[in-house]
């Protein structure tokens, strides 16, 4: 026995059928914010509080210098994401090798951000120390590299960290414990 089916009476006509509206108070319920201040993995602060923090010290920076160090790390490429306990034991180093006025953050995947007092050129020395720091979490395969970038009344925050993922991904493009500041010029 074959059954045979009528697809045009299987149509629905929905123009007809009542509709339930529901409305719910939320007030009681607490407000969430969209922008997530602290990154899971790390307990550092995300890259939405770098750049709110960037802009709150960028108008000061021409009485008090401050520059953007971005350190990257590189990870033999396994294809695998780097582990959250890498990343933790990582973010635990550099924050111990901080000064007690300098400010960090997780920037990206593999990336974190400190804002250091002092001059972009300064901030060379600094960044070699935290690629050095990097080093001594004694990870396997695990390297590092910076970029640099100088805060300035005149300049965003945006164009700050761009500026210094800009210096950052030539560094990585170059290797291994390379330190780029940008300069602002082309020559």
């Amino acid at each position: 026995m074959v059954a045979e089916v009528n697809r045009s009476a299987a149509r629905v006509d929905n123009s007809s059928m009542p509709t339930a509206t529901t409305t719910v108070d939320h007030g009681d319920l607490p407000q969430l914010t969209s922008a997530v201040v602290t990154d899971a993995v790390t307990l550092l602060p995300t890259r939405a509080t770098l750049l709110d923090h960037l802009a709150e010290r960028s108008p000061s920076s021409d009485v008090a210098p401050a520059a953007l160090v971005l350190v990257g790390l590189l990870h033999r490429d396994t294809g695998w994401p780097m582990p959250g306990s890498h990343l933790d034991r990582v973010a635990g180093a550099l924050s111990a090798d901080l000064r007690s006025d300098d400010w960090i953050a997780r920037s990206g995947p593999t990336e974190f951000a400190v804002v250091l007092n002092g001059a972009a050129p300064d901030a060379e020395t600094a960044a070699n120390r935290l690629i050095r720091t990097v080093l001594g979490v004694e990870i396997p395969g695990l390297t590092a590299c910076a970029g640099i970038a100088g805060l300035s009344p005149d300049t965003s925050a945006s164009e700050v960290h761009r500026r210094a993922t800009l210096c950052l991904a030539t560094a990585r493009s170059v290797g291994s414990g390379q330190v780029i500041r940008y300069s602002g010029t082309r020559h």
